[in-house]
């Protein structure tokens, strides 16, 4: 890939002020400035309207900090969420630290932004360097309608053909454990698994015994912990563009590097998400709302209309 001709201005800032500066000292008070201070504001307040029903505060384990990339040269931590934006997010983490090796997010394969070694991630710091970077560095996340995120991960692994990894490892659990008179080929390949099934399936006490959910719909508050870890910005799938553009900004880069847009043909709308619930019995939906509760009332999306909850 070409150098980027801003490689010595994105790898060094120093001197100038950090995105942690920019966000809480801003020369001018602006309304997005106002509006992640109230969605700070709503995390912290259902953290600790529900800490009385949580098991006490526990201590975060390196495992718990393998989604949080971190950029050395801008002094940023970014939580990723699969699902939401989260493979462009990690191309332009890429360029941020890459120091001139990529200028163009979109010329990064897609499997290619995905190769772990290709982000350094929090776990990978001894104790005191952890502490140092949650305190001194600007932490951000992207957050998506939980159950539009949903149906995005069951769209994407379980209706594309090209997916086998993941038929193989949850489709065949899932076909064996919902679907009553399974024919042998369904269960050898898992590659039909329907979304009541799948819904079954998470709802299922047996699977939350068994290990913890994959990432791609695992709960935001399991992934990222934003009770434990302080969230200086959190951006929405909905406001996409504006939010990244705001970080990209703060960092002070968003003069040359801009976050990509990309088609929505393909994207998991409200209307296709409704539709895939028309199917899902209320307790059922009662259920599953059960799990991603804390999601919706922490980065404070609405109780879905469709659903018929009781």
């Amino acid at each position: 890939m070409r150098r980027n001709p801003f490689g010595m201005d994105i790898c060094c800032r120093k001197g100038s002020r950090s995105p942690l500066q920019e966000l809480y000292n801003p020369t001018q008070l602006s309304n997005t400035a106002i509006l992640h201070q109230i969605r700070r504001d709503q995390v912290t307040d259902t953290c600790r309207a529900n800490s009385v029903s949580s098991r006490k505060r526990r201590v975060l384990t390196p495992n718990d900090l393998k989604h949080l990339v971190v950029d050395e040269d801008h002094e940023m931590i970014y939580c990723y969420v699969p699902k939401v934006a989260c493979t462009n997010w990690k191309r332009v983490m890429m360029v941020l630290t890459g120091r001139g090796k990529y200028s163009d997010p979109m010329e990064i394969p897609a499997n290619e932004a995905h190769v772990s070694s290709n982000l350094k991630t929090l776990n990978q710091y001894s104790i005191p360097e952890i502490n140092h970077r949650l305190k001194n560095y600007m932490k951000f996340l992207f957050v998506r309608e939980p159950f539009e995120r949903l149906v995005s991960a069951y769209r994407n692994k379980f209706t594309q053909k090209y997916n086998t990894s993941f038929h193989k490892r949850y489709g065949t659990k899932i076909v064996r454990r919902q679907r009553k008179n399974a024919t042998q080929e369904a269960l050898r390949k898992g590659d039909d698994v329907k979304f009541e099934e799948f819904v079954a399936y998470l709802i299922d006490p047996h699977t939350q015994r068994e290990e913890p959910f994959n990432e791609h719909w695992q709960t935001v508050y399991s992934l990222c912990h934003p009770c434990h870890i302080h969230y200086d910005l959190i951006g929405k799938y909905e406001t996409l563009e504006e939010d990244s553009n705001y970080v990209l900004q703060l960092a002070g880069v968003g003069n040359y590097l801009k976050f990509p847009t990309y088609a929505k043909s393909t994207r998991t709308t409200d209307e296709m998400t409704t539709e895939f619930f028309q199917n899902i019995s209320s307790l059922h939906q009662m259920q599953l709302y059960e799990v991603y509760k804390l999601d919706f009332l922490m980065f404070n999306y609405s109780v879905p209309s469709y659903l018929k909850l009781e």
